[in-house]
């Protein structure tokens, strides 16, 4: 399917019932720990999204057999040993942030490729770190292709996690599966630790060596590592919170809705948008049932988006319907994104009415206009396409979105789900 394929979103009301989709955070994180698992995984309700799909070929390319039987996956796996000398990382930032200290734990060298926005992120952390851990590092000057080789030794170090967390859980997950023992990762400024908290929670479901973390500042290895695990695991994958943000922002502007799936425990960061729904008076009520979410009058909202970037989108759609001017911060984290999220919502969003003002770390949302239908643009992003489709729900007139089937990334099912909620959804593909 190209990215030419274009969604036209007639303003709807939503009702019923309908599951959040699955948590690609999780699941490419427990791929991760299958592959690094010497043993059999079954990994219940499998995300299919593409980032997904790319973190299965990758771990089938570093020595684990996967047997998709729907509903569930088979993983066989005795650690990295790679069966092919290239990965290819689609465009997962997580992919290739996770996968690249994974990779270099073998002495054979293996090739780092990715597509599209990925060639744009900066990976000059792998330059810097990986050849103070014995690992051969050659970059396109800090972006991709990279090649790696290692075998990585685990020893005390000093990173930057201001960038993104993912580089650091890449490193947690390879010295735990390298036996790490007595040694120390030292992080500076760290950013998006609740992404911290789920890989350390894979780690210990996985039953993988797991750092002492001392306030997200020094994670310390015990010299007493527990014995490589080797029976099978079960592991079941969470909804997704940050998939399952547009559906209860949709429901907020334009429904009747109870989202099922979403965990109140999660640790995943996103969940923090139920804050911002109270904090705009959405009409919103969380329950063992589900979580229910109705259309209201809605009011202007202050959040601090820093550790939850991805919520930004569904964010500014929400904003667009409260009364007064929203403010959220965190704007430096969407530069790196799939596009530069702040000025790609700034631009899609004027074309529906709604003004955005980006000020350094902040941006503000002028709500309580109408907000009219248009033709945008999804930048070629998963999230900036979900946001202008919830918008368009509560809009004047139709929305239509260009390169609609970005939403493949993340959540492929996110138009059906619409459809299967009573909204006026037509694609189209030239």
């Amino acid at each position: 399917m190209s990215y030419t394929e274009q969604a036209v979103i007639t303003p709807s009301s939503l009702t019923g019932s309908i599951h959040a989709p699955v948590s690609k955070s999780a699941m490419q994180r427990a791929c991760a720990a299958a592959l690094l698992h010497h043993g059999q995984t079954t990994i219940h309700h499998p995300g299919r999204s593409n980032d997904d799909l790319a973190a299965l070929h990758i771990i089938q390319q570093l020595g684990a057999t996967v047997v998709d039987k729907g509903d569930l996956l088979l993983v066989t796996s005795n650690g990295v040993q790679p069966v092919n000398d290239t990965i290819n990382c689609g465009e997962s930032g997580l992919g290739v942030r996770m996968f690249t200290p994974l990779a270099a734990l073998s002495v054979q060298p293996v090739h780092i490729q990715g597509t599209g926005s990925l060639l744009t992120r900066p990976l000059s952390f792998f330059d810097t770190v990986l050849p103070q851990l014995g690992v051969q590092v050659q970059s396109a000057g800090g972006f991709l292709p990279l090649q790696v080789r290692g075998a990585l030794q685990p020893r005390d170090i000093e990173v930057d996690g201001s960038l993104s967390s993912q580089f650091l859980t890449g490193l947690l997950m390879a010295y735990g599966a390298a036996g790490a023992s007595g040694v120390t990762i030292t992080v500076n400024h760290l950013i998006s630790k609740p992404y911290i908290d789920i890989t350390l929670q894979i780690m210990r479901h996985f039953r993988m060596p797991v750092p002492v973390n001392n306030d997200y500042k020094k994670f310390f290895f015990p010299v007493k590592a527990p014995a490589p695990y080797k029976g099978d695991i079960t592991y079941t994958t969470e909804g997704d919170w940050s998939g399952g943000a547009f559906l209860l922002v949709a429901g907020a502007i334009a429904g009747n809705l109870t989202v099922h799936g979403l965990d109140i425990n999660s640790t995943q960061a996103d969940m923090t948008i139920t804050t911002a729904l109270m904090q705009a008076k959405a009409g919103i009520s969380i329950g063992p049932s589900g979580i229910k979410i109705h259309q209201s009058s809605l009011m202007a909202f202050q959040f601090d988006a820093t550790d939850c970037p991805d919520l930004f989108p569904p964010l500014v759609a929400l904003a667009a319907y409260c009364n007064g001017d929203s403010v959220i911060k965190g704007v430096s984290r969407l530069a790196h994104k799939e596009s530069n999220r702040g000025i790609a919502l700034q631009q899609e969003f004027a074309k529906m009415g709604v003004t955005i003002l980006l000020n350094d770390d902040v941006m503000v949302i002028k709500g309580g206009s109408i907000v009219t239908g248009a033709a945008v643009d999804a930048h070629n992003d998963h999230r900036i396409a979900m946001a202008c489709a919830v918008a368009a729900l509560g809009a004047k007139g139709n929305t239509t979105i260009s390169g609609s089937n970005a939403v493949a990334k993340s959540y492929p099912g996110f138009y059906n789900d619409l459809q299967q909620l009573g909204a006026a959804v037509s694609l189209i593909t030239e």
